[in-house]
């Protein structure tokens, strides 16, 4: 299933449950399917999202992975982690949540 994302500051984003929860997790949230994102709580979760996006990729470069030339429907691809690194995978999110703090409106989300 897909979770979708709105907020008057930009488009709509539709993420899989499995991204939608791990991002919920990442902004110290409950995975659920129905929420919604207050601007006051956005500057929190910038700040958790930047920082997962520095410790996922310092743990790519300790492994030696490229995130350059990522072949996602590759057999390789749905084993152990994440072919994407994510920044790539939740940069959208990220951007949606800045500019939703910048015009004070909140995100709701919803199945």
């Amino acid at each position: 299933m897909t979770v979708r994302f709105r907020s008057k500051a930009g488009g709509d984003i539709l993420m899989l449950d499995a991204h939608a929860h791990a991002l919920h997790r990442l902004i110290g949230r409950a995975p659920s399917g129905q929420g919604i994102l207050e601007p006051k709580d956005m500057a929190q979760a910038l700040q958790a999202l930047d920082a997962a996006f520095a410790a996922d990729e310092a743990a790519r470069a300790a492994t030696g992975e490229d995130d350059t030339a990522v072949d996602v429907d590759s057999p390789a691809a749905e084993t152990a982690r994440d072919p994407l690194p994510l920044k790539r995978r939740l940069w959208p999110m990220r951007e949606l949540v800045r500019r939703s703090l910048a015009d004070q409106v909140p995100i709701v989300w919803g199945v």
